[in-house]
């Protein structure tokens, strides 16, 4: 988006104040990844700069950790199971809204107001409440603790 020719002053200083603001914001989301990313070929067994790193010694750097991820048997089984949940998912959700999407576009729907106001719900609960409540209430009683059953009861 560019500045129109017919901007004023104070228009001007806001466009360029904006721009400063939306990329400070940036880095500051940006700046925590830059630095996990050469930590994350460390050679040593904790996660922080050794002195090797710092002066670009070849011997501190190593890929052992995604070594790690290939090998380790849990690594693997945890990475399956997020695909088929996120795929699983995906696709319930998918289905879903369309459903809803084409019931709600009709006007003569009884109760649309409700109805709407229980769709956009986990809009304005917070995420990680409504995940624990989910997991708490469909683990515990049916017997499901810790399993892909319990992760996605789909």
């Amino acid at each position: 988006m560019a500045l129109p020719s017919y901007a004023g002053p104070f228009e001007r200083l806001w466009y360029y104040v904006y721009r400063l603001i939306c990329a400070a914001i940036f880095v500051f989301l940006i700046a925590p990844i830059l630095v996990i990313i050469p930590l994350s070929f460390n050679a040593e067994p904790y996660f922080t700069f050794t002195p090797a790193m710092l002066s670009f010694d070849p011997d501190g750097y190593s890929l052992r950790w995604y070594r790690d991820i290939v090998d380790n048997e849990q690594w693997r089984h945890s990475i399956k199971n997020s695909f088929i949940i996120g795929i699983a998912s995906t696709i319930v959700a998918t289905t879903l809204g369309t459903i809803a999407a084409l019931g709600l576009s009709r006007s003569e729907l009884p109760a649309k107001r409700l109805i709407m106001a229980v769709l956009i719900s986990p809009m304005i609960v917070p995420l990680i409440i409504t995940a624990a409540a989910m997991f708490f209430f469909y683990s515990a009683p049916f017997g499901l603790d810790f399993s892909l059953t319990a992760t996605f009861p789909g």
